[in-house]
């Protein structure tokens, strides 16, 4: 059967509908009954639990696996979601390996912890599955909570503000609810519309209303938002991304790496979805390895990821990068990008220029290297866009580029929390630290409404 392979330039259908279906399989693939007993038995169930510590929402590790280690999946599943309501997502997209199973006392001794991530998925997907819901919203406060964004920060305030009987309603500017979880993650990592799943988990608690289509600046003010709600949560995530800054970027095959995930996880049939033949991803982080794997997952023939820095610099996890590796992806260090070539408007390479390091800048060398490519993508991170909040009213302050807050979630602004990525304190920008922000933010509204 051809693969399709050489079709030059960005083309669709490379491969066919058999082999996609299988190289955007499950990464990993959950564990049944039986294996999450005996891998629950490996736990020591240590009295100063490092696991917990290293976790971000602060889960109790020991208890939920002694729990599915008696059988207990239920219980289990609710010592999860006490701490974290979208511990589901976060099983699969988490980088444990740098987080819990990183601190796992088995990872120091064997170098092969407890396999924390997966016990944590079987147990919420047991949930569910039921249908299990642990929370009832308390006696209606009268209350009424806005929030901005329906991503892990907002949706894990919406449930707490709603468990303690606030009226939440939540405007989401996508089509969608999930933020990063829906629309910003590798498809292989979260199949089977889980996102969406989890929304409706999340919901289900009731007292919590999702207006999409809903942008702040465009469709309502934050003004109009303070005077008609009695607190505000702001959780809208990282909208800009960052520019190569090289020449000829703005030709056709370059393309923000986000906007191809986004793309994909959205589309129905992969056939349809093109592909460069030979790709090259700028850039160190998760997304540069999602873009990256995935568009060889999707037929793409050579794929490289250029990173300015050194191996030890680049922020996915030794795990991502050792995926990409494994998917026949090419990582190569101290490059920068300097120009885009294009014939007739169209990206057929990229000039690179080598890096190091001098009295401890970052500096170029004066050499160069050009590799053929006919797609591009920027993955050098993303900025958050402040236009929309200042469009009314007062204007809220902002440190290095994002919203200034508390150690509660306050902004400079009264009746306004905010959290996740868009705050200057967010950790990595990662999913589950968004939740443990939109979490504690809800709970400190929570005692000022109530105060």
């Amino acid at each position: 059967m051809t693969t399709g392979h050489f079709k030059e330039g960005i083309a669709a259908g490379r491969l066919s509908p058999e082999v996609y279906a299988d190289n955007f399989g499950d990464l990993h693939p959950p564990l049944d009954h039986h294996e999450a007993l005996v891998e629950s038995d490996r736990c020591y169930f240590c009295y100063d639990a490092p696991c917990m510590q290293a976790c971000p929402t602060s889960i109790d590790i020991p208890m939920f696996i002694r729990q599915i280690s008696t059988g207990n999946a239920l219980g289990s599943a609710k010592t999860i979601f006490d701490q974290n309501i979208l511990g589901g997502m976060c099983a699969r997209v988490c980088p444990t390996e740098t987080l819990c199973e990183e601190a796992c006392v088995r990872e120091t001794a064997e170098g092969k912890p407890v396999q924390i991530g997966r016990l944590q998925r079987y147990a919420t997907d047991v949930a569910m599955a039921e249908g299990k819901q642990f929370y009832t919203r308390a006696k209606s406060t009268g209350k009424k909570v806005a929030i901005v964004g329906a991503g892990p920060a907002g949706l894990a305030a919406a449930h707490r503000l709603a468990r303690h009987g606030h009226d939440v309603t939540v405007l989401e500017a996508k089509p969608k609810s999930g933020g990063l979880n829906e629309y910003g993650i590798a498809a292989y990592k979260s199949v089977d519309n889980f996102a969406q799943a989890e929304v409706d988990y999340v919901t289900a608690i009731g007292g919590i209303t999702i207006e999409n289509g809903k942008a702040l600046g465009r469709d309502y003010q934050l003004s109009e938002l303070t005077s008609t709600y009695d607190a505000v949560f702001l959780g809208m995530g990282l909208s800009g991304v960052n520019a190569l800054r090289a020449e000829g970027e703005e030709a056709n095959g370059v393309a923000n790496a986000v906007d191809f995930i986004a793309e994909l996880r959205q589309a129905s049939d992969l056939g349809n979805l093109p592909v460069g033949r030979r790709v090259v991803v700028i850039g160190g982080g998760m997304t540069a390895v999602d873009a990256a794997v995935q568009s060889k997952l999707l037929g793409a023939e050579e794929v490289t990821i250029c990173y300015r820095r050194g191996k030890e610099d680049m922020n996915a996890s030794e795990f991502e990068q050792d995926l990409a590796a494994a998917n026949g992806v090419t990582i190569r260090h101290w490059l920068q990008p300097k120009k885009v070539i294009a014939d007739g408007g169209k990206a057929i390479a990229i000039e690179l220029e080598y890096t190091t390091m001098k009295e401890g800048k970052l500096v170029g060398t004066g050499e160069t290297l050009r590799l053929a490519a006919d797609q591009i993508f920027k993955a050098i991170g993303q900025s958050f866009v402040p236009a929309a909040l200042n469009g009314s009213g007062q204007a809220i302050a902002l440190e290095n580029g994002r919203i200034k807050v508390d150690g509660e979630g306050r902004t400079s602004l009264a009746k306004v929390w905010a959290g996740g990525d868009c705050v200057v304190d967010s950790r990595e920008d990662l999913t589950v630290s968004a939740v443990a922000a939109g979490r504690d933010a809800a709970e400190s509204i929570h005692r000022t409404l109530m105060g």
